[in-house]
């Protein structure tokens, strides 16, 4: 079996793959000082409360956006299950994709994934958006070649920096307003309506542009965990795929193998 790392700036989610099928998953906060016994003591009693063994793992596989997580993580595979493990974008398991921007390095590997996972299963031109800490909105071509995207702040970055830089604003939930009424009546009323149908407005906008710039179809992928929400009130989505990037890091895994 092929345990998953990927490694986000908010959470660390592991996925237990058997083949291409995800057997178990599990969540962490992400923390580079978290060592690799840390991860061990939490990580081998999840495996254990779900009925599988260290010793049923023969592979593993890191993606990461922290640079800082990479050692602590190699350390929990080496000691715990003798595995050397794949690091996502390097060595064996390289990515394999053209990255067609300015400076292929700077790609993120949560990016580079969805490449990879979006290109092998939906095809043709793609834009790919992924709800993070940042939102990115990344353009695929036909080929599977990286094209080049967007970066803005996520929804709830946005939120941290309303409520943390005003004095009277209170902290509110992220969730889809009762009706599409855009004039509040109220503080939080109308902090949820800027900042929901702001946002709203925001990825349908800039998808718009991005597909007049692109001249041809694009399939719309959305992964992340506020796809699901936002699917409920835009039909902007073809595609919704809360796995893309864990099925990314078993695509690589799965090459690096053969």
């Amino acid at each position: 079996m092929l345990l998953a790392a990927d490694v986000g700036n908010t959470n660390v989610v592991f996925a237990l793959f058997e083949g291409r099928e995800i057997k178990a998953r599990w969540r962490i906060a992400t923390d580079p000082r978290r060592t690799g016994d840390e991860y061990a003591v939490w990580l081998l009693r999840l495996l254990e409360l779900q009925g599988h063994d260290r010793e049923d793992i023969d592979q593993i596989i890191v993606g990461s956006v922290v640079p800082r997580s990479i050692h602590n993580l190699t350390v929990l595979a080496q000691k715990y299950f003798g595995i050397d493990p794949l690091i996502a974008g390097q060595d064996k398991a390289e990515w394999g994709i053209a990255i067609d921007v300015d400076d292929p390095r700077t790609l993120g590997a949560d990016r580079a994934l969805n490449t990879i996972a979006a290109h092998e299963k939906y095809k043709g031109d793609l834009i790919v958006i992924d709800f993070g800490t940042a939102t990115t909105i990344d353009a695929v071509d036909f080929t599977g070649a990286y094209k080049g995207g967007i970066i803005a702040p996520g929804i709830n970055l946005s939120l941290d920096a309303l409520v943390g830089n005003t004095a009277k604003l209170p902290r509110i939930a992220i969730r889809k307003p009762d009706d599409e009424n855009v004039i509040g009546r109220n503080t939080e009323d109308q902090m949820l309506i800027g900042v929901f149908w702001g946002y709203v407005a925001l990825i349908e906008g800039l998808v718009e542009r991005m597909r007049r710039q692109i001249g041809r179809p694009a399939k719309v992928v959305a992964t992340g965990g506020l796809a699901l929400l936002f699917d409920e009130i835009t039909d902007l989505f073809d595609e919704v795929d809360s796995d893309l990037t864990l099925d990314g890091l078993a695509m690589l895994a799965e090459r690096a193998s053969t």
